[in-house]
């Protein structure tokens, strides 16, 4: 496998194509997710890992990475800094540094920060084999508490969405990981 090229965008650098590659996430491109915090992918937009999926997420104190969900896949969050819940099966958890919440296929969860400071959490999840669309958002009163619950369960992410602020939007790196 050829090494694969990084490209320089407004927002930093991506890998570009397939290959292997060496990416500063200092560096790297990130995007604002509306509401739900500053995202760098780390994959190439072109050309996602087949196998698994990864992301580095920061979030602010009270600020979710998502709505209350469960996906047909499983997802794994380490805590590189800072502190945030997990709230999982209606249950609420604190996370601290070097915490890892493995999330099975189908059970419902999300992370919020929480703490004085920003968080830092990797993010790794398998390939969805099916759409965003597909994807159960069950309404729940704890996730509610900190604007992450959809107003009424759906399996339509449109409709779970639809009075969020979820555009994305490059940025600079984030400030935990200057």
């Amino acid at each position: 496998m050829a090494e694969a090229a990084t490209l320089a965008t407004d927002a930093g650098l991506v890998p570009a194509g397939e290959g292997w590659f060496v990416l500063n996430l200092l560096a790297a491109a990130w995007e604002r997710e509306g509401e739900f915090g500053v995202r760098c992918r780390v994959e190439a937009p072109d050309a996602r890992f087949p196998g698994f999926g990864i992301a580095m997420h920061v979030l602010d104190p009270g600020q979710p990475n998502a709505l209350y969900h469960a996906e047909e896949t499983q997802e794994g969050f380490l805590v590189l800094a800072g502190e945030c819940r997990a709230i999982v099966e209606g249950r609420e958890q604190e996370l601290r540094q070097w915490d890892y919440l493995h999330s099975p296929p189908d059970t419902p969860h999300v992370i919020v920060g929480a703490g004085e400071e920003p968080c830092v959490i990797l993010m790794v999840g398998a390939p969805r084999t099916s759409s965003l669309d597909e994807m159960d958002y069950p309404e729940n009163e704890i996730a509610a508490r900190f604007g992450a619950s959809a107003s009424r369960s759906t399996r339509s992410s449109r409709e779970a969405y639809a009075d969020r602020q979820v555009d994305s939007s490059p940025e600079p790196a984030p400030r935990p990981l200057r």
